[in-house]
């Protein structure tokens, strides 16, 4: 948690900083774990799609289509680690590249929508006419996935503890295996009944359990990026909390959006009135945020209550 650095000028208009930063060293730790993750789900991914055409599998191919996430999953979060390294090494980058991971989860939101609704389409047409489906590759090629899956989860587990970036790569794995169990129910069902139609339902079944993950994650995306309120924040609640501070006035000009994944953001003004020990008010204001709110970043402005200079903006 960065430190509140604040003064007061005789017009009482420069601010006082908090220059914070995600701790993500807990992530950078377990980087290695990520890579052989990543390695092993994106190499099985190739596998999954070129044995779900030859084999004519829907469901082999819509898990694959989920297993596409785990790979975006896993991508998004060896990116926020190398861009926290990467942050303070470019000036003109005043926020790194914290952004890019909430444009790869948006663009991977449209690729699963777009996944799921190839998936259901082309199931509805398969029940009228059950092609053949080459039930042992699917039934191996199944059973190979729920391994991999099983390897990155352990891989992933010591860090989901400790990293937000790893957690969320760990659940992404974790939710897969459902889909590869799912495969290999359906290759199992098929080799012993011959029952063409369970295919298709499989895979229909994995396209729609990807259908809300999709929504979520691409209503997330759009959140952050249209930089609305962070989910659970009670702005009204914060504002009152920061003017019930000793000697604030007055608190205006308030905002808060966040950067990416758990990075919240404030600014705010304060007014205080005269003889106020401004030090005293950034520090209750700085361990308020951090401490009640969960928000360790603001930038906090300082002034003389009744001053409204910074209200004359026209937008």
């Amino acid at each position: 948690m960065g430190q509140h650095h604040g003064q007061q000028h005789e017009h009482g208009h420069d601010p006082g900083h908090h220059h914070g930063h995600v701790d993500l060293r807990a992530g950078a730790r377990h980087v290695g774990r990520l890579w052989w993750s990543f390695a092993l789900v994106v190499g099985f991914l190739v596998v999954q799609v070129v044995v779900g055409l030859a084999a004519n599998s829907l469901a082999l191919l819509s898990d694959a289509g989920h297993m596409a996430t785990d790979a975006l999953g896993l991508g998004m979060a060896l990116a926020a680690i190398t861009a926290a390294n990467r942050a303070r090494q470019a000036q003109h980058r005043t926020f790194g590249l914290y952004r890019l991971e909430i444009l790869a989860a948006l663009a991977n939101a449209v690729l699963l929508f777009a996944v799921a609704g190839y998936v259901l389409v082309e199931a509805a047409r398969r029940l009228d006419d059950p092609p053949h489906v080459a039930s042992l590759p699917v039934l191996i090629v199944g059973a190979i996935g729920l391994a991999v899956n099983v390897i990155a989860f352990l891989l992933l587990r010591q860090g989901a503890k400790e990293s937000i970036n790893v957690r969320g790569a760990y659940l992404e794995v974790l939710a897969d295996t459902l889909g590869s169990l799912g495969v290999i129910g359906a290759a199992a069902i098929m080799w012993v009944t011959g029952w063409g139609w369970v295919d298709p339902v499989i895979g229909a079944a994995i396209g729609l359990f990807i259908l809300p993950r999709a929504w979520r994650l691409g209503h997330d995306a759009v959140r952050i990026l249209v930089q609305a309120a962070p989910a659970g924040v009670d702005i009204g609640a914060i504002t009152a909390a920061l003017a019930a501070i000793e000697g604030v006035a007055d608190v205006h000009d308030l905002h808060a959006w966040t950067l990416t994944s758990e990075m919240e953001v404030l600014t705010a003004h304060l007014g205080v009135a005269d003889g106020t020990d401004t030090q005293v008010v950034l520090q209750q204001a700085r361990v308020l945020l951090a401490e009640r709110f969960h928000i360790p970043h603001a930038t906090l402005q300082v002034e003389a209550a009744g001053n409204h200079d910074c209200q004359e903006m026209t937008w």
